[in-house]
């Protein structure tokens, strides 16, 4: 699979890495009851399957996913060797703790759950209604993670964030090496453009798509009668959605490596993290980064390509 520089971090990565918020989930989504031994088989499926990048965080399912991800990694130390395995701190399932004790705490529970002494990225998660001030004071949350980084305990810090307004202005400090972006950028939506993307490129920040799938509808299209979880798409969009299907069946391509190739292709975006709760969709997503798609289908896509309102039609 193709690879890219994960912004000033230096580590080289593949265009899709595992997402892993859905590892071992039911269909419906996220779930508190996950299979283990499912999840754990997803991870390896992702890694044999070419997938160089596993995200993690101990939000995702109270920790059981990082301890998944942990015990898929210990029974196959030769695909341990091949990947970059990246987590976060401060969110939980219990609340948000982003002082600068809790996320030594925090960092330390997550190397023992990964059964790591290094970690390569660690991202600061989901900020949103803690003043940036104390997070990113000496006493806080980054200042916690400069520690670990003088220490070597932690390589590089990012920033990662499910609101876009909360995550823009920590891109735009400068401060970060890497940043998660979920609900920025997708065939959907491109939100990014306007402010992260180019901080990205000023500060050489790694950037992550999250969220390129919108929950599923750029996998499969439309569904009549599905739900969507937290998105409640217009018809309007989802006709449109209609239109995009139809082009890629003209070039006989699925929507699935359409919608994640086109993130990709973007010259700050680093690498793209679908989420896959099976070891069927993480090799699905995997051979559909792989596809060769002709240029003479982006150029068909190109005005096809538009943003729509978070609230109005997703």
């Amino acid at each position: 699979m193709k690879t890219k520089i994960l912004g000033r971090t230096g580590l080289e990565v593949t265009i899709i890495g595992l997402g892993t918020i859905y590892i071992g989930s039911q269909p419906s989504g996220p779930s508190r009851d996950l299979d283990e031994e499912m999840g754990a088989r997803a991870v390896e499926a992702a890694i044999e399957a070419g997938c160089t990048l596993v995200d993690t965080a101990p939000l995702y399912g109270g920790t059981t996913v990082e301890k998944i991800v942990g015990n898929a990694l210990r029974n196959r130390p030769d695909l341990a060797a091949k990947c970059t395995v990246v987590t976060k701190t401060g969110a939980y399932r219990e609340g948000k703790d982003h002082t600068f004790d809790g996320t030594l705490r925090s960092v330390e529970a997550s190397l023992e759950r990964l059964g790591l002494e290094q970690l390569d990225l660690v991202y600061i998660h989901d900020a949103m209604g803690v003043p940036m001030e104390d997070v990113m004071s000496d006493n806080g949350a980054l200042g916690a993670l400069r520690k670990l980084q003088n220490e070597g305990i932690v390589r590089f810090i990012g920033s990662a964030s499910n609101d876009p307004p909360t995550n823009t202005p920590y891109i735009e400090t400068g401060e970060f090496d890497a940043a998660v972006v979920p609900d920025a950028w997708s065939l959907l939506n491109q939100e990014a453009a306007e402010r992260i993307l180019p901080a990205a490129e000023k500060y050489n920040i790694g950037i992550s798509c999250a969220t390129p799938l919108e929950i599923g509808l750029l996998a499969t299209g439309p569904i009549p009668g599905k739900d969507y979880g937290r998105r409640s798409f217009s018809q309007e969009c989802l006709d449109h959605v209609t239109k995009i299907q139809r082009l890629c069946q003209d070039y006989e391509i699925p929507l699935l490596a359409a919608a994640l190739q086109w993130c990709a292709r973007h010259p700050q975006v680093t690498t793209v993290i679908p989420g896959a709760r099976t070891p069927e969709e993480a090799v699905e997503n995997v051979e559909a980064a792989e596809l060769e798609i002709p240029e003479a289908f982006w150029d068909d896509l190109a005005p096809l390509v538009r943003h729509w309102e978070k609230g109005v039609h997703r």
